[in-house]
């Protein structure tokens, strides 16, 4: 048993030196906020509006790909039916996938209440057919954005 052990052992080390994609520590890590001066330009037939403030990005390696997860806080309490919208389904420009976060406005006026209680979370599995060549995912809001880097 000791000899697998130390095998499996000598194989991760091994791994986690290495440049490529069997690297555990080769996938996405930390992720880093840029704020943003105007909103962006946005030429889409989607009705929502973009979440005010994307608050947190992960991606989470799972078995044929992975999982896009952010975090979102709205102005109030009410929004809805929230998405990550890729830009066109184009291909990945430079190695970046774009996502902008979309939000459904309340029916009517909603108090502010607290930042917990406004909190919206999604998100979105990438293949990884879809994830060759990415070295970075964004996700984008109204006044900021955050991205992930490999």
């Amino acid at each position: 048993m000791k000899p697998f052990v130390a095998a499996g052992l000598i194989a991760v080390l091994v791994l986690s030196g290495c440049g490529t994609r069997l690297n555990p520590m080769n996938w996405f890590g930390g992720n880093k906020e840029q704020r943003l001066d105007a909103a962006p330009e946005e030429f889409t037939a989607d009705p929502r509006a973009l979440v005010a403030e994307v608050t947190r990005l992960s991606i989470e390696r799972m078995p044929g790909g992975a999982i896009v997860r952010a975090t979102g806080l709205p102005p109030t309490q009410g929004f809805w039916d929230a998405e990550l919208v890729a830009d066109d389904g184009l291909p990945p420009e430079n190695g970046e996938i774009t996502f902008s976060f979309r939000v459904a406005e309340p029916l009517y006026a909603r108090p502010a209440s607290t930042r917990q209680s406004r909190e919206i979370e999604v998100a979105t599995f990438l293949s990884d057919n879809e994830l060759s060549g990415v070295r970075r995912i964004t996700v984008i809001g109204q006044s900021n954005r955050r991205s992930s880097n490999r």
